[in-house]
């Protein structure tokens, strides 16, 4: 329940979209939000008697005064909130990862402005175009530009008195064309300043204003005979065409369009954000946000739209989303397409979400392999629909020989990866004959009767290699301990790879790729074999005792030294006595021979 300052405060809020700031004892902003209702938002924090999301909780705790700011609509709110966490950088709202190393283009705000690439932003009234997540794209609009627009790169203090007094000479780059030389005078600020212009309108994108111009040139040029100017606005218009078709991704009927899409895991979320003008991706940035309470996909692609208006204007009038949001405003509509060019501009901002997503994920992996541990537990848990990442898992496999020598297998994984010296295995003692329910009964009640008596920790999962009456067995024998409910359990059926759980007819389907399945099939396998090893030297001890050594005046040194030279008890019944007495000697030997020959001349 909130304190009675806080009520006071609760019960004041309006029905009114705005902005409301949390703070703690020490003044301090610990949480900015944005709201489509002050009152609902806010009064939902104090009115839940419990959190999903135990930071959620701990962020309550500490609130003690809440400020805020009404704002006409809901975008208004949303670049508010926007800038304040900018400025605040408050603990519990999600972290934007800056990307200010990639580079854009500026255009300075001097007289005769110079056009160049920089990283990192100053706040000094130039225009800056970006950032391009390609420097190899900038550098091509770059020479483009340089190409149909020249322009100076100089430091050159180009005043007019300074033009007009002669004090500068043109210098390399205006001899091979980079530049018109403005510095003395061979080309004013008036075109100095239209070819700024069309650059501009270039690095918007708005391609069919700047080939208006050229037309437009072109025609003058020629009117005038001035055939050599018309060439050069021919080719400029050939340039533009030649950049344009190797830029194009959708149709030129689109219009302005700005398209996000969102990939995400439970601690991160990863935005990629295109602008479309004219055909062209004018703008293209992927965003990374560290999540801190509870947001939603929603709410981040919400927070994501903000951050881009803000940085690159409102221009795209319709905005391409995955799934619906909350947030409405008049400068733009959104569509979620279904089939078409929107659809697959779509997929691609998608692609590049995923694809920006693995990259990071793999960075972060590689520098700290518990992330790596945690986002596949996390799969994990996802896919097997568990309550708790199962960091510690077991896995049985039964084995015998036409119902001899009954054996089973106990394998251990912890967080991912054989735990070989946890693994266990087990001769049945209570079963008689080839019963593989119960065998599994038995070895289920013998490895958690003895955890629980330890007091060991349970497993978060255990896996039966196996369809559903072994499974039945092994969830009778957790019933019998009085911890079923206490541990998930699954069983992995062979042929189609597929998950049984208790009590459903309907097994689970997994992703053939998905590293869950992987991991279960990786203990399965290992079950089978560390099962099958076992398996294989008690039923070898019992043939060695059974037959061998059951020969009178032959020891298990002897039949060991047999079976090492001819491998099989089938080859020593058929080995002459002078193969025999080559292994054991001559007396052995004889012994061997007689009782084989005359089992076989009895029989």
């Amino acid at each position: 329940m909130a304190p009675e300052k806080l009520k006071k405060i609760l019960q004041s809020l309006p029905d009114l979209p705005g902005v409301y700031k949390y703070f703690d004892e020490q003044n301090t902003i610990i949480y900015v939000g944005k709201a489509r209702s002050l009152k609902k938002r806010v009064s939902s924090y104090f009115n839940k008697l419990h959190h999903e999301n135990r930071k959620t909780a701990v962020l309550v705790s500490k609130i003690y005064h809440i400020d805020f700011t009404v704002v006409e609509t809901e975008m208004d709110a949303l670049l508010l909130e926007n800038s304040l966490i900018k400025e605040f950088q408050p603990r519990y709202n999600i972290n934007l990862k800056d990307d200010k190393s990639y580079p854009f283009i500026r255009i300075t705000k001097d007289r005769f402005p110079k056009v160049f690439s920089m990283r990192n932003p100053v706040k000094d009234g130039s225009d800056y175009f970006g950032p391009y997540a390609s420097p190899k794209v900038m550098h091509v609009v770059l020479d483009l530009i340089k190409k149909m627009y020249p322009t100076r790169n100089c430091n050159l203090n180009l005043t007019d008195s300074n033009i007009r007094a002669g004090k500068f000479k043109v210098c390399l780059e205006y001899q091979i064309g980079n530049c018109k030389g403005p510095c003395e005078g061979y080309q004013d600020e008036t075109a100095y300043n239209e070819s700024i212009k069309q650059i501009k309108y270039l690095l918007r994108g708005h391609l069919s204003e700047v080939r208006r111009n050229l037309k437009e040139q072109m025609q003058l040029a020629a009117a005038d005979l001035k055939f050599e100017q018309a060439q050069e606005c021919k080719e400029k218009l050939d340039l533009l065409d030649k950049y344009q078709h190797k830029s194009t991704v959708v149709s030129h009927h689109l219009g302005n369009l700005d398209v996000y899409a969102i990939s995400s895991t439970e601690k991160t979320a990863f935005v990629s954000f295109l602008r479309v003008s004219e055909g062209l991706i004018i703008v293209s940035r992927n965003l990374e946000y560290r999540k801190k309470l509870e947001e939603s996909d929603a709410d981040i692609l919400e927070y994501a739209i903000a951050e881009t208006r803000l940085a690159y204007g409102n221009e795209g009038s319709e905005v391409l989303l995955q799934f619906p949001i909350t947030l409405e405003d008049s400068s733009f509509v959104y569509t979620i397409p279904a089939a078409g060019e929107k659809k697959k501009l779509l997929e691609l901002s998608l692609r590049n979400a995923m694809l920006y997503k693995r990259e990071r994920m793999e960075q972060y992996e590689k520098l700290n392999p518990e992330v790596r541990i945690d986002r596949v537990m996390e799969q994990m848990k996802a896919d097997l629909k568990l309550k708790a990442q199962p960091r510690h898992m077991e896995c049985f496999d039964n084995s015998n020989f036409q119902g001899t020598y009954p054996v089973s297998a106990c394998v251990v994984f912890r967080d991912g990866k054989p735990a070989r010296s946890d693994y266990r295995h087990f001769n049945v003692k209570t079963v008689v004959g080839p019963d593989d329910f119960a065998t599994m009964n038995e070895v289920i009640t013998r490895r958690y009767s003895r955890l629980l008596e330890e007091g060991k920790a349970l497993p978060q999962l255990i896996v039966i290699d196996g369809g559903k009456g072994q499974l039945s067995a092994a969830v009778d024998a957790l019933k019998s301990l009085g911890i079923y409910g206490n541990v998930a359990i699954v069983g992995i059926a062979k042929r189609l790879e597929e998950i049984y759980y208790p009590e459903d007819p309907l097994p689970l389907y997994i992703d053939k790729k998905s590293e869950s399945l992987k991991i279960i099939q990786q203990m399965r396998d290992e079950a089978h074999r560390f099962g099958i090893t076992h398996h294989r030297k008690r039923r070898d001890k019992g043939t060695l005792k059974t037959e061998l050594t059951d020969i009178p005046g032959v020891g298990k040194a002897n039949a060991e030294m047999l079976l090492s030279q001819f491998k099989s008890i089938n080859k020593i019944k058929m080995a002459p006595i002078s193969e025999l007495e080559k292994a054991v000697g001559l007396a052995k030997a004889k012994l061997v021979f007689e009782y084989f020959h005359t089992e076989n001349s009895e029989g």
